[in-house]
This record gives structure tokens, C-alpha cells and sequence, in this order.
């Protein structure tokens, strides 16, 4: 396979559908992406068309090959990544959909999740699968469904019906109904999968009344998984890497050793640190999760998940009215050399981890007559730094690994002064890479070395390149005034 030149990433998100072909240096070489449309049919609820999932996503892969000008059969392997948690059941014979997916954020499953956790089983959950049992995950929207919609019991048990996350969707059309498997990372965030065995877990499926028979095959994130249908793009293709989006991200980062992480800093931020090969219990209710799986060996990360980051810029611009542009938001920091006392804490949807306060609203405190929208702005950029230096220390704490650096990607790490604010707060190089696509460029990664084309994260790391690298700086005793502050106000 090795002669072949390219990877064709397919990268499934909530909003869109993408493709994109990678060269083998890495490059990206064309990138094709068509939206999708979600459904609020209730208050709470999220839905979304499994067909209209597959179609876009079967388009997009047709046109970023047409855009780069490759040859299906010069395609050495393709890379699946997805939006996480969603769940899609299906019909085994006619491979039509029983209902809309329910997507991620959908709470339609909440009834589910306070009914295990008034019978007792929440720390069962915890322990099995190492996540903090929400409506967030797959396996109480299985649960929903087979209690609320007509017939889908009695089928589920008769062995009519399969389920799975959006990867399994997408394979289970790639392959035209040859394979049903998810991958380890993606199973890892059903809340069925046990951590320990990394299969599905008796006790939890018993708990659920999940039937076994309706969940795919557990699979490694990279290896020759399946074969395409010959007729969907000219030519039968290895599926050869799976993962969800975060962990694609973490891998497409190149945090390869135990204490490496990256952050994600979009209208929220995802950070995720790598914690080697066993995982590690947090007592700070972040989620233990399954990073990836490649050569008969399992890493494991820790999960932190901040509500609020870009968004908190976006209510300066939209609330306030202090900016007119998200981006302008750097420059107007810049006019002041500090927030001079102001900490804002932007709990505008609660806290996230490893507060976890669904109720904590939001404040600006320390404000004098001689407070601007200069440092207001300035407190919004250390507010989203010191959320993150949070989770850092609460993950360091975790794990007993402490963080050598930050890879950074997302809207706002193109901001530098949120990078040189993070990196003094945190003490440790902060480094954003050319390449922001890293949750495709993951994808590509695990399928070419699952098939060859690259042999070993060695020479993924010759071929990941830096943007830039913030080092860590500032003057020390303003730094922990500033930490001092934020503590005492989030408390």
C-alpha cells in the first residue's frame, strides 16, 4: 500500500459534514464540507436525519477527491472522526433508520439518568466506565428510545435492530452493511463500555435492559478495519482509522507521551491530556476516557470540559456591545498592561469542570471609577485562561503527570495575547501549530498508519509544524494576585 499517496479524512461534526484529502507529508491537499440541519422538537431535545448524515458525508468525500484531483485508487486508506455520543438505531435488514439521530446535547434522556442514579448505580457507572453518568451519553438515549417509541423493544429484542455512535452509521453505509463496529474512543463515551476490559459491560447492559445483539463490534482506533463498497467511490478503499472528535484532536496534536495535552478552544473548550497506558481515576469529576488504540495498546486520557470561552467574547460583543467583532477583542486587551483588580467570571451557563455547578452564574468584581471596557476585555482573555489552568491542575493533580506543554487549537488560539496569558498562567510553553484542522489531520494519522503509509508517531512528528510557541513569562507576584483573585471569586 505504501506506493499509494494520500488519506482521505472524513470528519463528521454536528453542524457539517467534511472531507478532506491529505497528501502524504501531511498536507492538506483539498477539503470539501456541506451543512446539516438540526431539530429541537421539544424543548431540550436534539435531533438530527441519519440520512442526511451519510448523504452529505458520501457527498463531501466525492467532491474533495474531484477538488484534489486524485485517483480513488492513489487513496491509501480513509480516516473517520465524528461527533461523539450521538446515537443512530437502525433497521439490520433494510438499513433504513427507526427514528431521527439523538444528537450529543440532546437532554431527552435526563428521565433515564435520575431514574439510575435514584436506584443507586451512579458510582457503578463512575467506576465501570470512568465518566459521570449525564444525559450527554449514548447509552441512556438507548434506553429512552426502547422505553418511548412503539415496537422498538419487542425488535430490539427479536435481534431486528442495530445501534450505534455516528462512526458505526457512517461504516455500516461505507461498508454496505458488512461491518458493525466503533472504535475504543468512540465506545468510550456510551457509558456502556467497562474500562478495564474495554468491551461492553454485562452489569451496565443488564441495568438498561440494552439488548447486547444491538451494539457493534469493539475495534482499535487504526488497522485495516473494513472495506468500502466498490460502487460508493469508484473503488473499493481500507476504512483504516476511527476515532471521536477530541481524541482525533489529542492524536492530530501529536500528544504521543504521557503529560501531553491540547485544548480546544472554541465557543467552549475541550482539553484533554494524555495519561498513558492505564486509566486514571479522577477525584475531580473529569472524565477518565479511552485516547486511542493502535499495535495492541491502549492509551487512556483525562476529559475537562469548560463551558464557556469563546462565547464569553461573543457576550462582550453581543451583551455589552464593547466590540463590534469577536476579533477585535485582542487589540482593545492590549491598550491596558493589566485588568487592574477586575476578574470576571463568566458562568453565563453554569461552571464546568472541575467546578461542576449548573447554577454558578456569572460576575464582574473588583470594578473602580477608573475601569474601562479595556479591562474588562482584558479580565474576559485571563477568565478563559484560568479556566483552563483549572482543569490543568486538576488533571496534573489526576494523574500524577505533570504538564510539560499546551498545544492549542480552536477560533480563539489564533488570539496572542490569550496564548501569552495562558502560557504565563500556566508556566509552561504554550505551542499552536500551521495545521488548526487537527481533528481531521487525527483521522488521517491513526488510517495511515493503520495502513502503512506511515510507519511509526515518530514520523507523524517530523511532519507536524509550529506556528508559533508562546513561553511562559510575566511578572511572578501579579501572576498569583491574579490567581488569588479568580480563586476568591469563583469561590
Amino acid at each position: 500500500m505504501t506506493e499509494q499517496r494520500s488519506i482521505l479524512a472524513l470528519d463528521q461534526g454536528t453542524t457539517s459534514s467534511r472531507a478532506i484529502v491529505f497528501d502524504q507529508a501531511g498536507q492538506m491537499v483539498a477539503m470539501a464540507q456541506a451543512p446539516t440541519t438540526q431539530d429541537f422538537p421539544q424543548p431540550g431535545w436534539v435531533n438530527q436525519d441519519p440520512l442526511e448524515i451519510w448523504q452529505t458525508q458520501l457527498g463531501t468525500a466525492l467532491d474533495a477527491l474531484s477538488r484534489a484531483g486524485t485517483a480513488v485508487t492513489d487513496v491509501a486508506s480513509i480516516g473517520i472522526t465524528n461527533q461523539r455520543e450521538t446515537l443512530v438505531v437502525w433497521d439490520r435488514l433494510t438499513g433504513g433508520p427507526v427514528h431521527p439521530a439523538i444528537v450529543w446535547q440532546s437532554r431527552q434522556s435526563a428521565p433515564q439518568v435520575e431514574d439510575l442514579l435514584a436506584r443507586g448505580m451512579g458510582p457503578a457507572y463512575t467506576h465501570v466506565t470512568g465518566l459521570v453518568p449525564d444525559a450527554y451519553f449514548t447509552a441512556t438515549k438507548i434506553a429512552w428510545l426502547l422505553e418511548n417509541v412503539t415496537d422498538l423493544r419487542a425488535r430490539a429484542d427479536a435481534g431486528e435492530l442495530l445501534a450505534g455512535t455516528i462512526d458505526s452509521w457512517l461504516i455500516w453505509n461505507l461498508t454496505g452493511g458488512e461491518r458493525h463496529i466503533t472504535d475504543v474512543t468512540n465506545a468510550s463515551r456510551t457509558m456502556l463500555l467497562d474500562l478495564e476490559t474495554q468491551q461492553w459491560s454485562p452489569e451496565l447492559l443488564a441495568d438498561l435492559a440494552i439488548p447486547a445483539q444491538m451494539l457493534p463490534e469493539i475495534v482499535p482506533s487504526s488497522g485495516e478495519l473494513g472495506m468500502t463498497s466498490g460502487d460508493l467511490l469508484g473503488a473499493e478503499l481500507p476504512i483504516c482509522g476511527i476515532a471521536g472528535d477530541q481524541q482525533a484532536a489529542l492524536f492530530g496534536q501529536c500528544c504521543f507521551a504521557p503529560g501531553d495535552a491540547k485544548n480546544t478552544y472554541g465557543t467552549g473548550s475541550f482539553l484533554l491530556m494524555n495519561t498513558g497506558q492505564r486509566p486514571r481515576r479522577s477525584q475531580h469529576r473529569l472524565l477518565t476516557t479511552i485516547a486511542w488504540q493502535r499495535d495492541e495498546q491502549t492509551t487512556f486520557a483525562l476529559e475537562g470540559s469548560i463551558f464557556v470561552s469563546g462565547s464569553a467574547v461573543q457576550w462582550l460583543r453581543d451583551g455589552l456591545h464593547l466590540i463590534e467583532d469577536a476579533a477585535e477583542v485582542e487589540a482593545l486587551a492590549a491598550t491596558v498592561a493589566s485588568s487592574e483588580g477586575v476578574t470576571f467570571v463568566p458562568a453565563l451557563t453554569g461552571l464546568g469542570a472541575p467546578h461542576w455547578d449548573p447554577t454558578a452564574r456569572g460576575a464582574i468584581l473588583g470594578i473602580t471609577r477608573g475601569t474601562t471596557s479595556a479591562h474588562i476585555a482584558r479580565a474576559t482573555l485571563e477568565a478563559i485562561a484560568l479556566q483552563v489552568r483549572d482543569v490543568i491542575t486538576a488533571m496534573a493533580t489526576d494523574s500524577g503527570i505533570p504538564l510539560r506543554s499546551l498545544r492549542v487549537d480552536g477560533g480563539a488560539a489564533r488570539n496572542d495575547l490569550l496564548m501569552q496569558i495562558q502560557a504565563d498562567l500556566l508556566g509552561v510553553p504554550v505551542v499552536r501549530p500551521v495545521n488548526v484542522e487537527t481533528t481531521a489531520t487525527g483521522a488521517a494519522y491513526l488510517a495511515g498508519l493503520g495502513c502503512g503509509l506511515w510507519r511509526s508517531t515518530a514520523e507523524l512528528e517530523a511532519l507536524w509544524r509550529i506556528d508559533r510557541t508562546f513561553e511562559p513569562g510575566g511578572d511572578a507576584a501579579a501572576l498569583r494576585d491574579i490567581v488569588a483573585r479568580w480563586d476568591a471569586a469563583v469561590s
